[in-house]
């Protein structure tokens, strides 16, 4: 049965190249798929992955219509069995609600890959749809790491190396940004509540205090 299914993740687990060995996997078993992505680190109709693989697809617009742009091309004679849409957190709720309608309405599988959650630890509001819908959520098993050695469960926006909590939810950045830049870092809840990034952390500051007073304990 075609499925709604959501792929996500921390930024480095390697959502965008299980995207891309899906396409392959299904593509070399004779079906055909159409990419979809939004704001890809490697510029406007890129699913790029951090290993040096990308493709070409369909830029997500705001104004893109998942399930009217599907009824015109298989209404056309094309064929079509399946998408991959990258990047799904920066989809709108009511372009996750036509994906659903996709699978729903269209028979095709729709393969989703994004993030939960912002800087801030504040869900997506295209992911928060995708957890309401999906027939499945699979959390990838890839951990990445922070930079204590933790394992990162949160994304942290960094500028020039220092952690902020302000600023839009959606700005293009990656995890090897040039100083002054914005960039992105995962971070274990520990460090991410902290603020303490790998610029500061590898800064050799004095040791985090205890919770308590070691004299009284």
């Amino acid at each position: 049965m075609p499925e709604l299914v959501f792929f996500t993740g921390t930024m480095d687990c390697g959502k965008s190249t299980l995207a891309l060995q899906m396409a392959h996997n299904h593509q070399a078993r004779g079906r055909v798929g159409r990419a979809f992505t939004a704001h890809d680190r490697a510029g406007e109709g890129r699913i790029s992955s951090r290993l040096g693989l990308a493709v070409p697809a369909t830029e997500v617009t705001p104004e893109l219509d998942f399930r009217l742009l599907l009824v015109r091309e298989l209404s056309a004679g094309a064929r079509v069995d399946f998408l991959i849409c990258d990047e799904a957190m920066f989809y709108s709720p009511e372009q996750v609600e036509q994906l659903a309608r996709v699978v729903d309405d269209l028979g095709l599988d729709v393969f989703a890959f994004g993030l939960t959650t912002d800087f801030r630890t504040r869900l997506f509001p295209g992911s928060q749809r995708l957890l309401e819908l999906a027939d499945r959520v699979e959390v990838l098993q890839v951990e990445a790491l922070c930079w204590c050695g933790r394992r990162g469960t949160h994304n942290a926006r960094t500028v020039g190396g220092e952690m902020v909590l302000e600023g839009e939810q959606v700005v293009v950045g990656d995890t090897r940004a040039d100083a002054g830049r914005v960039g992105y870092e995962v971070l274990c809840r520990r460090h991410h509540l902290r603020g303490l990034t790998a610029h500061r952390g590898g800064r050799g500051l004095p040791a985090e205090p205890l919770p308590f007073d070691a004299q009284e304990a």
